[in-house]
Order: C-alpha cells, then sequence, then structure tokens
C-alpha cells in the first residue's frame, strides 16, 4: 500500500466507511424518508390482514349472537312447555356450560393482535426511532425560523409568511397539501418545550389545544396526546414566557377535564399568589427566539435564504458576465460549456449543464449504499453537529468509470489537478427535512484540522455539482458576499477558498440554506493544495 493510499485509509476509517444501507437517523436524508414508504405500505397491508381476521371473528360472534337472541324470541317464550323437551334442555345447558365460556375465552382476539404485532416487530428495525421524530419536528422548526413561516399557516399545509405591510404571502404553493393534527402540533410543540424552547412550544401548542378543542377532545387510538396533555405544557409554556395570567386560565380549564390532578391544583394555587402579590421579575423573556453560540451571522444568512437567489442589486454589477468557455483545453474547443461568472470577489462561477441527467442519476445510485450522517470538523476529530443536517458517502475514482470522468472534467475547466490524492475523493450529499449546513468555511481554519491528515495542503477549491432539483429553498449562501445562488440542476460552482498566498478567504464564508420542499442532491470535490504548483502559482504580491 503506498503512501497516499495509506492516508486515504486512515481518512476511511474516521469518517468514510461504507457500511451496509441503514435507516438511522432516517430524517437527515430524504432518501431514508422515501424508503420508508415502502415499510408503511407492508404495515397497512398487516394491518387490513389484521381487520379482516378481526371482521371474520367478529363475523362468528354475531352469528352465535344472533342464534341465541332467535331461540329466547322464538322458542324460550314459555319456558316450562320448552324445557319439557330434553333436546332443547340438553342444548341450553351445553351453551351455557361450553359455547359462551368458548366465546367469551376465546383466544382468537389475542392470536389475530399476537399476529400483527409479530409482523410489525418484523418491520421495527426499519421505522424511524425517537431521534427520528425529533430531528423531523426540529426541522419543521428551523424552516419556520429561517423562512419565516407562520405556524398557522404550516397547520393548514400551506407555507406562508407575513409581508411587512402585514399580509401574509404564500412563498410556495405544494400540488398535494395535508393539515396537521392537533397530535401532530402536541409533538412538535413537545419536542420544543422538552428543550426549554418555549418560543417553540407556545406557537405549536396553541396550534394543538386549538385544533383538540375543534374535535371536542375527542381521542383517537393512534394519538400520543391530549388536550390535556397540550393544555398542561401549554400552561407551563405561558408561565416560563412570564404570561402567568394565561398559564392560570389554562390550568383552570384543564381542572375541568382532570379536576384531581394535584399537580395542576398546585399551579393554580402559585399562580394565584403570583398575580395578587407585588409583582416579582420573572426568568421569562416573552416569545423571544432563542439565541445561537455559532450562528452570529443569523440574520443575512436568513435573509439571504428567504430571498432563494435573487439579489437584483448584486447582480447588477457590470463586470458579472457570461459565456461560452473552454479554459483554453482542447477537449473542450468543440464543446464549451456556459459559464456565468457570479462574484468576482470571492471568485465565484457557476457552470450550466455540467453534468447530464443519466451520469447524475448514476451518482446518486452509487452513493446510496454507503450514505452516512454528515460530519463536521471537531478539533482533531470530527463529530455530527445539528447545523449541519444531512447524509453524505465519498466515492473512489475507481468505484465506476464515471466518478473518474468527472474528475477529468473538473481538472479541464479548472485548470487544476483533481485527481487524489490532490483532490478528494467524490462526497455525495442528500439533505433531510429542513436539510441544511450553516455558514462555514470548506477550508481548514486550524492547524489541527483532520484536513492534514491527508498531507496535500489545505481546500484551495471547491467544485459543487447540483445532482437534482427542489421545489423551494436550498440555496447557497455566500455571507459576507451578501448573495446566494438558487438550485440549479446539473450545474455547478465553483470558488477558489484559498489566496494566492495560501490564506483563507474570509469572503468564501457560505452556507447551505434549509431545504423547504424537494429532495437536494450534491456532489463535492474538494482540491487540495499539493499538486497545483504549477498550476495556480503564488503572486508576486505576498498579500494577495
Amino acid at each position: 500500500m503506498d503512501y497516499f493510499k495509506y492516508i486515504y485509509f486512515i481518512w476511511g476509517l474516521l469518517n468514510l466507511a461504507v457500511i451496509p444501507r441503514t435507516f438511522c437517523e432516517m430524517y437527515t436524508s430524504l432518501l431514508n424518508v422515501k424508503q420508508a414508504i415502502a415499510v408503511e405500505r407492508k404495515l397497512i397491508s398487516y394491518l387490513g390482514t389484521y381487520i379482516n381476521n378481526e371482521l371474520e371473528r367478529l363475523e362468528d360472534v354475531k352469528k352465535f349472537y344472533a342464534k341465541v337472541s332467535d331461540l329466547h324470541q322464538h322458542v324460550y317464550d314459555e319456558p316450562s312447555t320448552t324445557m319439557a323437551n330434553p333436546l332443547l334442555a340438553f342444548t341450553l345447558i351445553k351453551r351455557l356450560q361450553s359455547e359462551w365460556m368458548n366465546v367469551v375465552y376465546s383466544n382468537e382476539a389475542q392470536e389475530n393482535t399476537q399476529a400483527l404485532r409479530s409482523s410489525y416487530t418484523e418491520e421495527e428495525g426499519r421505522l424511524p426511532k425517537l431521534e427520528d421524530l425529533q430531528g423531523a419536528a426540529t426541522g419543521l422548526m428551523r424552516l419556520q425560523d429561517v423562512y419565516a413561516l407562520q405556524v398557522g399557516s404550516l397547520v393548514q399545509g400551506r407555507f406562508q409568511r407575513i409581508t411587512s405591510s402585514g399580509k401574509p404571502i404564500d412563498i410556495y404553493m405544494p400540488t398535494i397539501s395535508i393539515p396537521l393534527s392537533g397530535d401532530d402540533c402536541f409533538l412538535v410543540g413537545k419536542v420544543a418545550y422538552e428543550q426549554e424552547d418555549y418560543y417553540h412550544s407556545v406557537q405549536w401548542l396553541e396550534e394543538s389545544v386549538r385544533l383538540f378543542r375543534g374535535t371536542g377532545g375527542d381521542w383517537s387510538p393512534e394519538n400520543a396526546g391530549t388536550l390535556e396533555d397540550a393544555l398542561d405544557h401549554l400552561a407551563f409554556s405561558h408561565f416560563k414566557t412570564g404570561n402567568v395570567s394565561y398559564a392560570l386560565s389554562l390550568s383552570q380549564e384543564l381542572l375541568h377535564h382532570d379536576p384531581m390532578n394535584g399537580r395542576v391544583l398546585l399551579n393554580v394555587e402559585k399562580y394565584e399568589k403570583l398575580l395578587i402579590s407585588p409583582p416579582l421579575p420573572m426568568n421569562g423573556d416573552g416569545l423571544r427566539r432563542p439565541n445561537t453560540t455559532y450562528l452570529r451571522t443569523r440574520n443575512t444568512y436568513e435573509r439571504l435564504c428567504q430571498t432563494q437567489g435573487t439579489q437584483p442589486n448584486h447582480y447588477k454589477n457590470p463586470r458579472l458576465f457570461c459565456d461560452y468557455f473552454t479554459n483554453g483545453n482542447p477537449g473542450l474547443l468543440l464543446q464549451p460549456i456556459r459559464r456565468e461568472v457570479l462574484s468576482l470577489q470571492p471568485y465565484v462561477v457557476l457552470y450550466h449543464n455540467f453534468i447530464t441527467d443519466s451520469e447524475a442519476e448514476k451518482i446518486k445510485l452509487l452513493a446510496q449504499p454507503g450514505l452516512q450522517r454528515s460530519v463536521v470538523a471537531s478539533g482533531e476529530k470530527q463529530a455530527t453537529a445539528e447545523y449541519r443536517v444531512s447524509k453524505s458517502a465519498w466515492l473512489k475514482d475507481t468505484v465506476h468509470p464515471i466518478v473518474g470522468q468527472l474528475d477529468q472534467r473538473i481538472s479541464k475547466l479548472t485548470g487544476l489537478n483533481a485527481h487524489p490524492p490532490y483532490g478528494e475523493y467524490l462526497q455525495v450529499v442528500n439533505y433531510g427535512i429542513g436539510g441544511h449546513y450553516e455558514p462555514h468555511f470548506d477550508h481548514a481554519t486550524s492547524a489541527s484540522s483532520p484536513l492534514f491528515k491527508l498531507k496535500t495542503g489545505n481546500r484551495v477549491a471547491t467544485f459543487m455539482i447540483y445532482l437534482s432539483s427542489v421545489e423551494a429553498g436550498g440555496s447557497t449562501a455566500f455571507i459576507y458576499a451578501d448573495f446566494s445562488i438558487p438550485v440549479v440542476k446539473n450545474g455547478a460552482i465553483f470558488w477558489w477558498n484559498l489566496h494566492r498566498n495560501g490564506q483563507g478567504d474570509g469572503d468564501t464564508l457560505h452556507a447551505g440554506c434549509p431545504v423547504l420542499v424537494g429532495d437536494k442532491w450534491v456532489a463535492n470535490k474538494w482540491i487540495h493544495e499539493h499538486g497545483q504548483e504549477f498550476l495556480r502559482r503564488c503572486s508576486r504580491d505576498p498579500e494577495e
């Protein structure tokens, strides 16, 4: 094993290993969510079998009921005369001693239930876990925040936000709209509640209470929550945000449904004392969105995500242009590529139709078995993080000729050596529910970064290929450069991460905006410094 193969072997042990297909962390990849549809189809079939078996069982019970009822209506109306017949007397005794016992203590219902449970258990390993439900709920709240969506509209299956004039506008009109139930909203609110995020818990639990009230508080067997549960969580959420009077009102409503709840009785007493005593400083600070410790550019990031690539002032720059590009390479003379220069500082270009539909589908297919939760640098190691929600896989150029062909095409366009070890293996990424990657640099910003384990220097450039389209969201936002790029199917964007002097370009801080609607796939090719010495030379100006 030569040196560079050894280094990539170690890199693979860190985070690139291909493992059998798994449904763990389903919410981080829309591919896994789609695969779950097939699992539910099986469960529907199992439930249908259970219902049919139960209907047959109940039909038998109904026949017994009809037989006995008929005897009492037409035969046993004169007991003294009827019981003179020994055959009728025998059948009565036999029914009471045997038949009724067989009906009442029949194991058939239990057997039907056990068969359903056994079938469910067979599929249990492919079902979402609690962390998937929590991750999906967090994804909805992320979309709510980044795109300023109204919870009331989301509950109705619509994607709306309020304009500065106070009017709601649809930022996306889905072809299929499914409203959420009171239990759906309760579970989202409960996730926020358990994270002590009362800003979100109040909004979602308000909708839950409203919807539960609308059904008269009726409970359905598939529900995890009830009106009482929603009132309980909502009351405490309002208390924590300083709204004691409303917390009291909700608690009193809860007592109408559960008058002997000792904990709620104590809460009511506590709230009443707080309201009549002199006002004290409250821990709650109203409905304020939680702060983040790692996202200092949140306002700019969210504004760029909301514009979804429409920044007319940015693109009015007369120095930006489009052309048919060959990079002076003979291989592109007869088939130049459409280039769109999006920014000069940092230098960012979009290559249209870089990849074909069939190539994109093949890359996605090759990546599927190896998809794992995406990681970020964490000191000298790598770890998952909530600010990057996706799954990724790494494809060697030996896995299929198409991967090596893409490396060659990238080299022609960029004039750089994109082949391993000077370019990393192709990373294929699939985003999940509200999948995103908050502002970050592609190049290493610390000498302890695991990137340097490759011994090929820092990431000098990024080449990102869009393997799919999305209906809404998912833009690539350059924070300090103040523009964003929408997803362009089969297109690719390229930018320099380092200045010619090897220093990182701070203007390349960028983010993958949350996918609002759609299945986003990208492929990243990171090109390193080593191997480019005579392809991207240093400048005479040490500051350049």
